[in-house]
């Protein structure tokens, strides 16, 4: 008998009995291995992932802030200046600031809304920029008849009037781009074309497009090649699953995994904000569907 056949032999022996203590381990802790596996990831830290406050608003703003802290979020979208102390206190950014808007139906395409939407914008572009945030979030409004060569020639009227200050305090004015065919019936700026050019005749770089994905997919699909045509018009993202809104998983049409690599491929630096609305029953189910949506996006 040589060397080499101990050396099999005891081989087969240290895997027999591993085999057997394996087996004999007790089922709750293999199943504890299995369930600490996920909450082991740990964003790569290329993309700047936020979650928007209204989809998880079940929890109190104390709360979703530990939460985003535990998943390692930078930052909650959709929260206005009266809450910006809880985001400090928890070290999270405003990722996008909001407050200075009238409504999603009443906006800059009507002249008749611009002295309150100037006096607004102008105290909130302050604010934003006092507090070290940098992006603010402003709507087109709803057409009711008007065409969109008005709605265009208004908008950029009126948006004009506040860019100034926006780009001497460093304040980037988003406005977004919505669905009008399920979820906002009338919106205006329901295309990425008519933003796109609504960005060109502002002319400044502190006004921007904020691309939500589920609502462009809805309206106009071709997400990637949109976003690569068009990304220096494009300051900031939301997600979402297509169709129902809920989670961006196997269960929908869309696959978050190439369209975050496009964002990044654009050099891309700011933030993509988790804005599903999760179907878990339980708090637990939902906060877990956040984690697996953060994740899903972090190439």
């Amino acid at each position: 008998m040589n060397n080499n056949t101990n050396s099999r032999r005891k081989l087969l022996k240290q895997i027999a009995v591993g085999s057997v203590a394996v087996a004999a381990a007790p089922l709750n802790a293999l199943a504890s291995v299995q369930e600490e596996k996920p909450d082991m990831y740990k964003l790569k830290g290329n993309i700047n992932h936020s979650v928007c406050r209204w989809t998880y608003n079940f929890l109190p703003l104390e709360e979703l802030c530990s939460v985003a802290t535990k998943i390692g979020l930078k930052a909650i979208d959709l929260v206005g200046p009266k809450e910006w102390n809880v985001l400090k206190a928890h070290g999270l950014d405003s990722s996008m600031c909001n407050g200075a808007e009238i409504s999603l139906t009443e906006g800059w395409n009507k002249l008749e809304n611009h002295p309150v939407l100037i006096k607004n914008y102008t105290e909130h572009i302050n604010l934003v920029a006092d507090a070290g945030y940098k992006n603010l979030i402003c709507f087109s409004g709803s057409r009711k008849g008007m065409d969109d060569e008005t709605g265009l020639k208004n908008c950029a009227a009126g948006l004009k009037q506040i860019i100034g200050l926006a780009e001497k305090r460093g304040v980037i004015v988003q406005m977004e781009l919505l669905n009008s065919k399920i979820d906002h019936k009338d919106y205006m700026c329901d295309k990425s074309v008519w933003g796109v050019e609504l960005c060109k005749r502002v002319g400044s770089e502190n006004f921007k497009l904020l691309y939500d994905i589920y609502h462009m997919q809805i309206d106009e699909g071709d997400v990637i090649r949109t976003i690569k045509n068009n990304y220096q018009y494009f300051g900031h993202y939301h997600t979402a699953g297509v169709p129902g809104r809920h989670e961006i998983d196997e269960t929908q049409e869309l696959y978050y995994p190439a369209i975050a690599k496009a964002i990044l491929d654009t050099g891309f630096k700011d933030y993509i904000a988790q804005e599903f609305i999760p179907t878990g029953k339980e708090k637990e189910d939902k906060i877990k569907a956040l984690k697996a949506a953060v994740k899903l996006c972090d190439v």
